[in-house]
């Protein structure tokens, strides 16, 4: 092939990943880099891998990469990216710390690393790793915002609402940055009460971050799908799981160790328990991996019959991509932790008849205030309206799921989990077939130096702090508080 012809079918091939054809972007990837084995090109093939819903293959080709150009700066560190938003913690912080040794002067570097390190809670390494920018540049603004949001998550407050307002005044006209600067100062103000002065901050930060946002008609689009979802499972009839199990038997599937999904919505106190489980020597938790989303599009559930061969190639891609850093463990249960795969639990049951269900609630004004409270990286964290919309679907999804007879399934509700840890905990453990274990009650110790999807205080014992916190905002509540009622009644808060 000549540098000419290369040059068509790369352009081809990254046409085809730019509109997620990962299926066709494939082969085109692997008959290129059998040809041209760049680290680029492999760096490519790898996501488009990944992209495809094969895990497994990716990281073969990514550790051929690896192995190939163990030197090459500039590949490590998208590569370290990568492997964080598949939640491979452990890979990415390798590749991280090689990148950074090799170019030890880069700031762009180093500024990704701690972003890093703070979002998955490893706030001792983004602390070392920040102090490096700042002998770098002491000046970047960057630099000064990530300083001030380690603080803030240790909860050292001591100077920080200072350096944001001073950071909101001196620092260039960056969105990301000044939104986060808002978001920060309103964490600041919520701590010390200072309620109408956090909201306005949260309010402003959301507005900036609107503006790098996809459009109305985008949001119009997705949340068209998503209510074609749950349209779909409502649709379903209460006996459905005994009609699947008709043309999809136990004899014929592939076998699974025990699996049970932690389900519900954000900011339901999933990261709590999936740390208390994973505390449990006999139990394997997994935290938001993207295992499930390479299945769940392509199961119909309004098919009586799927031939068990598909399924269980389903069931096989699903484990293979869930275990793909670690191997399956021996005789461990499958925990895995995703309130997104809430609205495809028809979808998961369908190819998993025998999963278990663990459903957190929360008192869903505290989830409106504290999902409020997270970083908008999604056009429904924009508004409390979005937000409770969002909610609404999620939960109509499960309340309809709920009624399928057969289903193994159980609720467990935060503020039961933060007033009593062991009872909650243990009648949780047991639903999943094995008895409560004293590490459980110390998840805080097991969980030291491991990362989390999303930042959460699981390096400390329980507080009960965030109970009730949405009464302080009840006043900016009030237009949702009609949507949210029915769950209010529905699971118990008054």
């Amino acid at each position: 092939m000549s540098p000419t012809d290369l040059n068509i079918e790369l352009q081809r091939a990254r046409q085809l990943m730019r509109v997620k054809n990962y299926g066709e972007a494939l082969p085109l990837y692997a008959s290129l880099t059998q040809q041209f084995p760049y680290g680029a090109l492999l760096f490519e093939f790898g996501s488009a891998a990944v992209g495809s819903g094969d895990f497994e293959l990716g990281h073969r080709i990514w550790q051929t990469l690896l192995n190939r150009e163990p030197d090459n700066a500039s590949l490590l560190w998208p590569l370290a990216e990568e492997y964080g938003k598949l939640s491979m913690f452990s890979k990415a912080n390798a590749i991280y710390a090689k990148a950074t040794a090799l170019e030890p002067q880069n700031l762009e570097m180093q500024l990704r690393m701690v972003s890093y390190f703070a979002r998955t809670g490893a706030t001792e390494e983004g602390r070392a790793a920040v102090e490096k920018c700042l002998e770098i540049d002491s000046k970047n603004p960057w630099a000064r915002f990530l300083t001030v949001h380690l603080d803030r998550l240790d909860k050292k407050y001591d100077g920080v609402e200072a350096e944001l307002r001073k950071l909101l005044a001196e620092a260039p006209p960056i969105p990301q940055l000044l939104s986060g600067c808002h978001l920060e100062l309103a964490f600041v103000l919520d701590n010390e009460e200072r309620y109408d002065e956090a909201m306005q901050h949260l309010v402003e930060s959301k507005k900036i971050a609107a503006l790098q946002m996809p459009a109305a008609a985008e949001q119009k689009a997705t949340d068209e799908v998503r209510l074609q979802g749950l349209h779909a499972t409502k649709a379903l009839p209460r006996n459905i799981l005994t009609l699947w199990a008709k043309s999809f038997p136990p004899p014929v599937r592939a076998p699974m160790p025990p699996l049970a999904f932690l389900c519900g919505h954000i900011r339901s106190g999933t990261t709590l328990l999936e740390r208390i489980f994973d505390a449990h020597p006999l139990i394997a938790a997994f935290d938001e991996l993207l295992a499930f989303q390479t299945i769940v599009p392509l199961v119909d559930i309004g098919a009586l019959e799927l031939p068990a061969q598909t399924l269980n190639f389903f069931r096989t891609r699903y484990l293979k991509n869930l275990t793909v850093e670690a191997g399956v463990p021996d005789g461990k249960t499958l925990f895995d932790k995703n309130p997104a795969a809430t609205a495809a639990l028809p979808a998961l049951l369908r190819t998993f008849p025998e999963m278990r269900v663990l459903i957190a609630l929360r008192d869903p004004r505290d989830i409106m205030i504290s999902s409020f409270f997270m970083k908008p990286l999604h056009y429904i964290h924009l508004s409390l309206e979005s937000m409770a919309r969002h909610y609404s679907a999620s939960m109509d999804a499960w309340l309809a799921v709920r009624q399928w007879e057969g289903l193994n399934w159980m609720q467990t509700r935060y503020e039961d989990v933060v007033t009593n840890l062991e009872h909650e905990g243990r009648r949780a453990t047991q639903f999943l077939g094995l008895e409560w274990h004293e590490n459980q009650a110390r998840f805080y110790e097991n969980n030291r130096g491991k990362s989390v999807k999303n930042y959460s205080e699981v390096t400390k014992p329980i507080y009960t702090k965030a109970m009730g916190r949405w009464r302080a905002y009840e006043k900016y509540l009030a237009p949702v508080l009609p949507v949210l009622e029915p769950y209010c009644k529905e699971f118990g808060y008054d």
